[in-house]
């Protein structure tokens, strides 16, 4: 009779087992393939900058930039509503009339132009010192390993942007300009402005 009990025992806790049990695939190596927590935080720890910005550049900083893009009355409402010392990144479409190409130095270029009658400088690469587009695009330092890949993210992302640019010279001056830019204000006014479209008007 005991062992009819042990044997019933056996059977049934087993079969618990089998029943919690979930079924793994197994990757190449053989090792399980856990599939993503769908409550976790996004994150780009374990990828390069240049593969952040190969898988984030269209969906993450284009589409944003297209659909988000303030117009320059409402940056400068932007600016005036931030508390001294404060800055904030956002995307900004706007046109406005190309007085100078500068050379600022044998890497940095910059666009000097007239928007709604206030002078903007806006970088053109191939060196870029903002960090405009990035927090523009909303990434977060939490989603990275450290300060020195969010700062590489910063570089590949401004790369990126100049790529995206057409050829600029002395010929563009006194032209109209339709610029998407991503631009960095405090509340005196634009600090840094980033070039990520540039397209002369018709005359």
């Amino acid at each position: 009779m005991l062992k009819k009990h042990w044997g019933i025992s056996l059977l049934s806790c087993a079969s618990l087992l089998l029943t919690a049990c979930t079924v793994v695939d197994l990757d190449a190596e053989g090792k399980p393939i856990i599939p993503p927590d769908p409550d976790a935080k996004a994150s780009y720890s374990n990828q390069t900058p240049q593969q952040v910005v190969a898988q984030s550049w269209d969906s993450k900083v284009m589409a944003s930039a297209h659909s988000q893009a303030l117009d320059w009355g409402g940056l400068l409402e932007k600016s005036r509503s931030l508390t001294p010392g404060k800055s904030l990144s956002v995307f900004v479409k706007a046109s406005g009339e190309v007085t100078a190409v500068n050379r600022v130095s044998e890497r940095e270029q910059n666009l000097a132009m007239t928007i709604n009658g206030q002078p903007v400088s806006v970088q053109l690469g191939p060196v870029v010192r903002s960090n405009a587009i990035r927090d523009a695009a909303g990434f977060n330092f939490e989603e990275f390993t450290n300060q020195v890949q969010f700062a590489q993210l910063t570089k590949a992302l401004n790369r990126q942007a100049v790529k995206q640019l057409p050829p600029v010279d002395a010929s563009w001056q006194g032209k109209t300009v339709e610029a998407l830019m991503a631009v960095t204000v405090r509340q005196d006014g634009v600090q840094e402005a980033v070039a990520l479209s540039l397209k002369p008007e018709a005359p």
